[in-house]
């Protein structure tokens, strides 16, 4: 079974593979400041949990946006594993090739995507990934990374609203049952969750008219699943997509 590892700003993804089938996963959220001793710990809880025990672990693959974390990840795979770990990065032979002026500027998570959707789908796709920040990555048919955009995350950008607003605060990110809200409740709902469908549909709409192509347009990520039906231009919904790329990615780093 394949570890697979996507540390990200806000949450870390510890996903289970066989192949690209995810098994399961266990979102836990990202402190910059654990050792790896700590992780550890935590990942064996979870192994323990969901897979019957670290001895069922045949190899692990990381990506991470997080540079402390990624060292600390890398020593715990080593200590606790005995599997020195495949760790995605801009170097990585990924069969895509990356069309951003500094390719080391491209996120591992957005590169992760990238070679899911080109080996999963094909060509044109845009991926819109929901988390910390919102991306939106623009992969052709023939394999090129060719840039995207990046966007306030809806729970990143929500949140400092709810700190620099006495009065108001937080709630659940569930599907609002009418646009003009009758509560405090119902109108940041309705704002906050419609005004990221906006902003999704736009930026995808431009992306299209501007590159010329008919992709189809993938959501994956944190709120994915909440925003995909609300939106007219996302065509598919694929929550595990950054932990399917990973499981693509070891089998051909990893053989």
């Amino acid at each position: 079974m394949l570890l697979a590892i996507d540390v990200g700003n806000t949450n870390t993804v510890l996903g289970f593979l066989s192949g690209t089938d995810v098994l399961g996963s266990w979102r836990v959220a990202t402190n910059r400041m654990q050792t790896p001793d700590e992780l550890g710990f935590r990942v064996n809880e979870i192994c323990d949990m969901a897979c019957g025990g670290l001895e069922e672990i045949e190899g692990v693959v990381i990506c991470s946006v997080v540079p402390p974390l990624t060292s600390a990840y890398v020593r715990m795979s080593k200590n606790l594993l005995k599997l020195p770990p495949v760790v995605l990065r801009s170097d990585t032979d990924i069969d895509i090739t990356i069309d951003y002026y500094d390719p080391t500027e491209v996120g591992a998570d957005r590169l992760a995507n990238a070679v899911a959707v080109h080996e999963l789908i094909g060509g044109p796709v845009i991926v819109v990934d929901f988390g910390t920040a919102t991306t939106f990555d623009v992969i052709t048919a023939d394999g090129h990374y060719r840039g995207g955009a990046i966007a306030p995350g809806i729970a990143t950008s929500s949140e400092n609203l709810f700190r620099r607003a006495a009065l108001l605060h937080g709630v659940e990110m569930e599907t609002p049952e009418t646009v003009i809200g009758r509560s405090t409740s119902e109108s940041l709902r309705a704002g906050i969750l419609y005004g990221a469908v906006g902003q999704v549909d736009e930026i995808v709409t431009r992306m299209i008219a501007e590159w010329g192509e008919d992709p189809a347009v993938i959501a994956t990520g944190g709120l994915a699943e909440t925003i995909g039906p609300l939106s007219k231009t996302i065509t598919r919904v694929e929550p595990y997509l950054t932990l399917m790329g990973l499981g693509i990615i070891y089998s051909r780093v990893a053989g």
